[in-house]
């Protein structure tokens, strides 16, 4: 369907035809239970429902050529899985780019309050914008000279909503599209659950005048923090508290920022509307006029692309990661060419998904019979590993996303690790954790990352920019291999997944132009 969330018309891929898509909110520890309908013409689909460990469904984490074959076009899939943690995050496809079409919408699981709040302002989703269709995204991505030559997008967005120039544009264009508001009282402490759901842009989200105390990073509640500043990179969520001010007339403007300054800018867009507005206004505010308030952000925060200093996020769980791991493995993120596209690369291989196959399904059946670029990595039943990730590019940054997981941040920076470890009693913990730019060709930027494994099953460890996934920046982590074929089965809606898919691909075309995921 065609949508147009800044007044530029496009072909949109959305939900229950709204854009974002639907909240859906649970309580922790309730079954949560989705029946999707592909009612696309000509391609699959798939739904992931990000930062749900699965600990007990792993069928249901919603990737393709993973979990499940693609739902084919015209059919219904239902999803039923086990809120198993609380707090903030957002569902999406995982089939291809289609959540840069709009597939993509906002999901809170109430838990525990760990702090305290008067007014809940629920989720608050951060998005940036492409006036062109995902596919046609998809296939400049996987033809861009010269090489990793990012897609400038066009708009920035706060709950998918900013008015574009529409001088700027030769699409169908609504002038003043209109802004999202927010309702602040005075004296009040409000909880905002930050979502970053876009394709590519590392958000700056600030409000003038205000300050935040941050709850918890991801699904990980921590120990309270101050900042004026929050940086998320695509896939990462933060729950902040703003403590309102005694000003029932004030109104302030809430931003979310990307940079437009060149080889500095921590994303790329066209520089004509890369600062999305929303209008917070209080009680009393006159909320016929815009507010007047000025931004403190300042060039060192906006151009600074990576997340907060390790040293200043504590869980307020402590879970001490082992000391003693056993399996530590180097993995190499660099941009290549194959003589047809330019790639990513993980070590040398970059990832395309076979739709006809569920690689957690062939597992319990003791299948392990892999293509080099399905990129598994079996490590049988070890029970810590210890990823050390380089990024090799100066251009981009990723935020690395593991799924079935919160994992520990144990040390990040430049050149070689050394080995050595700053954060070993209660490091940081989460889902999704920027692999920062490297510094230069010729030193790299590394992240140590370090999970238990503790939830046998086939695992998608990528960057979740959609470009560069789509380009092949992914792997699979295959952990508890015993346990997997003892415990694990497959059900049969996952096996008629597959049955439907291999009758559709055999009577359509599938145009898979990209990695697939």
């Amino acid at each position: 369907m065609d949508c147009a969330p800044d007044g530029v018309t496009r072909s949109c891929i959305v939900f229950n035809k709204q854009f974002p898509g639907p909240l859906i909110e649970a309580n922790f520890g309730d079954m949560i239970e989705i029946k999707v309908t592909n009612e696309l013409d000509d391609e699959g689909t798939s739904i992931h429902w990000h930062g749900i460990l699965q600990s007990k469904y792993p069928f249901m984490d919603g990737v393709p050529s993973v979990h499940q074959c693609p739902i084919i076009p015209g059919s219904t899939f239902t999803y039923r899985f086990q809120a198993d943690l609380y707090g903030t995050s957002w569902y999406h496809s995982h089939y291809s780019a289609q959540y840069a079409g709009g597939a993509a919408g906002p999901m809170v699981i109430h838990g525990p309050k760990h702090a305290e709040y008067d007014i809940d302002m629920g989720p608050i989703m951060l998005s940036d914008w492409y006036h062109d269709n995902y596919f046609s995204l998809v296939n400049k991505t996987m033809n861009a000279p010269p090489p990793g030559k990012p897609i400038p997008s066009n708009n920035n967005l706060i709950q998918g909503k900013m008015q574009y120039p529409c001088a700027n544009t030769t699409m169908q264009c609504t002038p003043n599209a209109g802004i999202a508001k927010f309702q602040f009282q005075s004296g009040k402490k409000h909880l905002l659950r930050l979502v970053n759901t876009g394709a590519d842009a590392m958000q700056k989200f600030t409000l003038d005048n205000h300050s935040f105390t941050v709850i918890a990073n991801d699904m990980v509640p921590c120990q309270p923090y101050e900042t004026d500043v929050i940086t998320l990179g695509v896939g990462q969520r933060a729950d902040v508290i703003v403590q309102a001010l005694d000003e029932p007339e004030g109104a302030f403007w809430m931003r979310s920022s990307t940079g437009t300054n060149g080889t500095l800018s921590c994303s790329v867009t066209d520089g004509i509307s890369p600062d999305a507005l929303a209008a917070v206004y209080y009680e009393s505010a006159d909320q016929t006029q815009a507010p007047e308030s000025t931004s403190s952000l300042t060039d060192d925060q906006l151009y600074y692309c990576g997340n907060d200093a390790l040293t200043v996020t504590e869980p307020t769980v402590e879970i001490k990661p082992s000391l003693n791991v056993t399996t530590t493995q180097r993995i190499d993120v660099t941009l290549g060419n194959n003589g047809t596209n330019f790639l990513w690369f993980m070590n040398n291989v970059s990832f395309r998904a076979d739709f006809s196959r569920s690689l957690l399904a062939e597992a319990v059946d003791q299948e392990y019979e892999y293509q080099d670029n399905w990129n598994v990595y079996d490590f049988g039943n070890v029970e810590t590993i210890r990823l050390v990730v380089y990024n090799h590019f100066p251009f981009s940054s990723h935020p690395m996303h593991l799924h079935g997981h919160n994992f520990w941040v144990m040390e990040e920076g430049f050149g070689e690790w050394s080995g050595s470890l700053s954060q070993t009693h209660n490091p940081l913990r989460r889902d999704t954790q920027i692999l920062q730019k490297a510094q230069s060709f010729t030193v790299p930027s590394y992240t140590v990352f370090q999970f238990d494994t503790d939830n046998a099953g086939m695992w998608p460890f990528h960057c979740h920019l959609a470009w560069h996934v789509s380009a092949g920046l992914y792997i699979n982590i295959l952990e508890r291999t015993e346990e997997i074929y003892k415990q694990r089965k497959v059900p049969a809606e996952i096996e008629q997944t597959c049955r439907d898919w291999a009758w559709w691909s055999e009577h359509n075309f599938v145009n898979q132009i990209d990695s697939g995921l």
